[in-house]
């Protein structure tokens, strides 16, 4: 049987081609948003010295986050990611909207904060070691039989 050599150039251009297409498909960046900012006609509505955080809460609704203190504030946060491939997710964009209050629940300041008004910073837990050396307290304990003296455990200190 004779293959037409047209007919093998073809199929290898629709090949390459195809190859070509799937290389390319891997290359586009994938976003993902995470978070809810309010949208700016919402917050306009929003007037400083007079809005009430219950009014806030019909307006606009309670974000997920919110000061540390009781009543301290609002934070609402969205975030935009963007992933190429096997690489590591990058944020590109970062809006955060601060709610302040006052004393009675009385809005006393609204400011808005993007990805160019900080750095991004690793939050670190400070835990206490329970096991630092890989044993546990019985061990441990059991370990200091040998180095202390009667005298010592009792307070005993002649010298």
């Amino acid at each position: 049987m004779r293959v037409k050599s047209g007919t093998m150039t073809r199929q290898g251009a629709k090949a390459l081609v195809l190859v070509a297409a799937i290389a390319l498909a891997g290359c586009q960046p994938l976003y993902e948003n995470h978070g809810y900012v309010p949208p700016a006609d919402q917050l306009a509505g929003v007037q400083v010295g007079k809005t009430t955080r219950d009014e806030l809460d019909g307006m606009i609704g309670r974000p997920s986050s919110s000061g540390v203190l009781a009543g301290s504030g609002w934070y609402y946060v969205q975030s935009r990611w963007r992933t190429y491939g096997a690489f590591a997710p990058k944020e590109v964009d970062r809006q955060v909207v601060a709610i302040s209050f006052d004393g009675k629940g009385v809005v006393s300041d609204v400011a808005r904060y993007g990805l160019d008004h900080g750095e991004v910073v690793t939050l670190s837990r400070r835990v206490t070691e329970s096991n630092i050396k890989g044993i546990g307290i019985v061990r441990q304990l059991m370990g200091s039989f040998g180095r202390i003296s009667p005298d010592q455990a009792l307070g005993h200190n002649d010298k």
